[in-house]
């Protein structure tokens, strides 16, 4: 099959709005990118579209004060004989945010959308409609699928850089015009304020634009919602989201730094030591800020399975809600683990229910890679691998449940994506490398960090046989996007033969790894 071509089939979009020219920007909830207030509803944070289906997808807005959320669609960008949505009615409950349900789509199609924003005691008075344009799935194999994935965004006060032309990533990855954006999680820092300059090792100076809400800690919902509101200050993420949907997970910087439920804190710089009341409020802004269907339900979970058509289905995991206490682990017996039960049967379940060609598991923390959790002084362990090159442990025995459970129930096409480390590498996890062998050989792609300080490349742990077949990271701890080693990654799925390749790339696009793999075969 012929390369897709780059770009050419999204419109260059109207109503994106520049980016604020300054470095400090006030709490309030009416301020906006370069948005007056006026007589009018703005939409000046742009829009977003998320868990797009053949048939269905979810749009996202913010307002700048009470209003009426309104989509239209079109076949076309001139929205002749628009098909219109009312939304609902944005207001303090959800700091003005609100997403709307599009539905009855045509399948494999470009949707050009705009959205008004009305103001409720007179919906004649609409405010500059902001548009955006995304893809239905597409129910013909023929069709391919392609999408990227990273993580980590504005982390170790790294934050929105002017002079550097903001995150950049995001123009390289729009470039590649793919189907869906996979956030593997640590879509904010609530942990880690942003201060306005950084000294750098060579004497330069970073400049972030800061806000109020990011010059400590999140603890209150405010806090927390001003930190999904600092990213959308960049215009090339505003712009990103209007063009390509996202499927969105969390990990641990949503709420602190590697933090597990029922944790009660001992940082100094928190007044509320309860991590489940902050995951809580951060729950809370989180599903305010992107348009993610399962947290609209009763459950309100972000665990769930994404259906791209024949070729792909998209397993996305949640591996903070449900885990046991960091710890060392090296317990014998661990029910929990790093799923929970509950999450462990549901992938199951799914897996051996999907016919899809490939199964992407999207974890927003790696297998065999060691992250060690010390911020009490403990040894503990922040993800699933202790370093014990041994027979599982810990929750490394939930993970060899799985990965039996694949095996035997002949699971072909699976493949683990994640981000989490700060930096991109390769593993290749085979039985006969490994001391626990009950499973198939498998890949599993890192890629990251968006917008924030990378890091040296994790120890690995031998119990399922991983071998690092390409790394990039920095040598030494917390370098700035200044001095590059931000990464993103892309999956190309062949239409024609259903070769899935998967391309590592940096910061501007450049590819420095590429893995092709069979579908069917197991091993690769």
């Amino acid at each position: 099959m012929s390369p897709r071509p780059l770009p050419g089939r999204r419109s260059v979009l109207r109503g994106s709005l520049a980016a604020s020219a300054a470095l400090t920007l006030p709490v309030g909830l009416g301020a906006a990118p370069a948005l007056a207030l006026s007589g009018r509803p703005g939409a000046g944070w742009g829009v977003q579209t998320g868990d797009v289906t053949a048939d269905s997808g979810l749009v996202w807005v913010r307002s700048d004060r009470p209003a009426r959320m309104i989509v239209e669609t079109s076949a076309t960008e001139s929205f002749r004989n628009p098909r219109r949505w009312r939304g609902p009615l944005l207001g303090a409950g959800t700091d003005f945010t609100g997403t709307t349900r599009l539905h009855g789509l045509p399948s494999g199609q470009e949707i050009h959308y705009r959205v008004l924003l009305a103001d409720p005691e007179d919906p004649r008075r609409t405010g500059e409609p902001v548009t955006g344009t995304f893809r239905t799935v597409s129910q013909r194999r023929r069709d391919g699928v392609r999408f990227v994935w990273s993580g980590d965004l504005a982390g170790q006060g790294w934050g929105i850089n002017p002079e550097l032309g903001g995150y950049r990533i995001y123009d390289a990855m729009a470039a590649l015009d793919p189907d869906f954006f996979l956030c593997s999680g640590d879509n904010i820092y609530a942990d880690g304020p942003i201060g306005e300059t950084v000294a750098l090792p060579d004497g330069r100076t970073w400049r972030n634009i800061t806000t109020e809400e990011k010059a400590k800690v999140a603890e209150t919902l405010a806090e927390f919602r001003g930190n999904f509101r600092y990213n959308l200050l960049d215009e090339n993420l505003r712009a990103f989201n209007a063009r390509v949907p996202s499927i969105i997970q969390w990990d641990d910087h949503e709420v602190t730094n590697n933090w597990y439920p029922g944790e009660i804190l001992t940082d100094a710089r928190y007044t509320e030591k309860s991590v489940d009341v902050l995951a809580a409020r951060a729950r809370q802004a989180f599903s305010e800020y992107f348009p993610i269907s399962t947290l609209r339900r009763p459950d309100g979970r972000v665990h769930r399975v994404q259906h791209h058509g024949p070729l792909l289905d998209v397993f996305v995991l949640d591996m903070r809600t449900y885990r046991n206490a960091n710890s060392p682990d090296d317990q014998s017996a661990d029910a929990q683990g790093i799923l929970g039960e509950e999450q462990l049967e549901w992938l199951k379940r799914e897996l051996s229910r999907s016919r899809a060609v490939w199964k992407v598991i999207a974890s927003d923390m790696p297998l065999g890679l060691v992250v060690p959790d010390t911020g009490d002084g403990k040894p503990n362990i922040e993800a699933v691998a202790q370093g014990d090159p041994g027979a599982p442990l810990g929750r490394e025995l939930q993970i060899a449940e799985l990965l039996r459970f694949v095996k035997h129930r002949r699971i072909t096409g699976t493949v683990w994506l994640t981000a989490d480390v700060h930096y991109t590498s390769a593993q290749h996890y085979d039985p006969s490398r490994a001391a626990f062998k009950d499973f198939a050989p498998f890949w599993e792609f890192v890629s990251g960090p968006l917008n924030a300080g990378a890091f040296p490349a994790n120890t690995l742990d031998g119990t399922f046989g991983p071998d690092r077949v390409f790394v990039k990271a920095p040598t030494t701890a917390n370098v700035s996007p200044a001095d590059g080693y931000q990464f993103f990654g892309e999956v190309d799925i062949d239409g024609d033969s259903g070769e899935l390749t998967v391309r590592l790339r940096e910061q501007d696009g450049t590819v420095l790894f590429t893995k092709a793999l069979q579908p069917g075969r197991v091993g690769q």
